[in-house]
């Protein structure tokens, strides 16, 4: 079971045919440090790039990377990455590299 701590939280992902959501979790406090979703990302301005064509992989990548963005604001630079036994390509890859390009370290 993978367990994250303050200094490393555990990166969840949720993965649906409608969205994604992912969270950086505290389970020794069993708090959520930091929630998004794709829904609500539209708005906000990705600095960033990727190279991905598809739509969902590279809103799930924007995501990834504004997940970082947030994470590195509360001091957080290292996460333990949960795929929800999802299997780790399409757009959880894609979340989990723009985490990676967004400074996050797994």
């Amino acid at each position: 079971m993978i367990k994250g701590t303050a200094a490393k939280p555990r990166l969840s992902v949720f993965r649906s045919h409608q969205g994604m959501q992912a969270q950086l979790i505290n389970d020794e406090t069993s708090s959520t440090i930091i929630g998004m979703s794709e829904k609500g990302i539209a708005a906000k301005e990705v600095k960033a790039e990727c190279e991905l064509e598809r739509a969902k992989e590279k809103q799930a990548w924007q995501m990834g990377w504004l997940i970082a963005q947030a994470a590195l604001a509360k001091g957080i630079k290292r996460a333990v990455f949960d795929r929800g036994g999802y299997m780790y390509h399409g757009r959880v890859k894609a979340l989990a590299d723009g985490a990676r390009a967004g400074g996050l370290k797994f």
